[in-house]
């Protein structure tokens, strides 16, 4: 069954690269209208938007720091003044750097922090009004919740607290006809992994083998494609839930 958002306005954070990418482009083609932004210029925020001009419908893609509060209320107003209202917003962008606890500096918890949950929460106090019963709030979060990273502590405490938000807010919304979901994606190829050495990229796809059921690492359309349906009314009962899309991972 083909899931169609045609009519439908979106917008997706950190929308340039990885999942974040995927995602803009499934919803696109779906039928929905996107805005997405990006936090550096260049060519991954330029390949996109060429991407998305060859898509029926009107998207937008801006440039926003989301570490900044400020910007983060100004996408706000961006979509506002581009959409009129909004059907889903993806909580995507995050940052992720692999650094002992030792060696975890304040400035660096309170980037990702501000980045991963400080944005989420603003943005989507920021679009209540632009959000309409059966609007779909999702956020990407992460299986290492479950599991625990060493060397990613910071990361990792963001995206539990992303989880509690997520599970609050559903229940607060939900009589306003909003449901807010989590994505719990596992370990997933995206350019990050592909700039590696092709020896190293198939060292950590043997590593991780043995530790998924599915014996591979995904995909980032794969996590992009529980969006869509998370999006869609195939899941309108659905809210307050946190879907795991990790092949398997344990």
């Amino acid at each position: 069954m083909a899931i169609s958002l045609k009519g439908r306005r979106a917008l997706v954070t950190g929308g340039s690269r990885g999942i974040g990418r995927a995602t803009v482009l499934a919803l696109a083609g779906a039928g929905a209208e996107v805005m997405t932004c990006h936090r550096q210029p260049g060519g991954h925020a330029e390949s996109l938007r060429r991407e998305l001009a060859a898509l029926p419908g009107t998207h937008h893609v801006v440039r926003a720091d989301l570490s900044d509060p400020g910007q983060a209320g100004q996408l706000a107003r961006c979509a506002a003044d581009a959409f009129g209202h909004l059907d889903v917003l993806v909580n995507n962008a995050g940052v992720i750097h692999q650094v002992p606890y030792p060696g975890l500096t304040p400035g660096e918890w309170q980037r990702t922090v501000a980045t991963g949950l400080t944005a989420p929460y603003l943005l989507v106090q920021q679009c209540l009004p632009l959000l309409r019963p059966g609007a779909s709030v999702i956020g990407i979060g992460s299986r290492a919740v479950d599991i625990g990273v060493p060397g990613r502590a910071h990361y990792t405490a963001v995206k539990a607290a992303l989880t509690g938000l997520t599970r609050s807010l559903a229940r607060e919304l939900g009589p306003q006809g909003i449901r807010v979901n989590m994505i719990a994606p596992g370990i997933v190829e995206t350019e990050t992994w592909r700039e590696l050495p092709d020896e190293q990229q198939e060292a950590m796809r043997r590593r991780y083998a043995d530790l998924i059921a599915l014996g591979r690492t995904g995909r980032p359309d794969e996590v992009a494609h529980a969006v869509l349906w998370l999006a869609s009314d195939l899941a309108r009962y659905v809210t307050g839930c946190t879907v795991a899309v990790d092949g398997g991972l344990c």
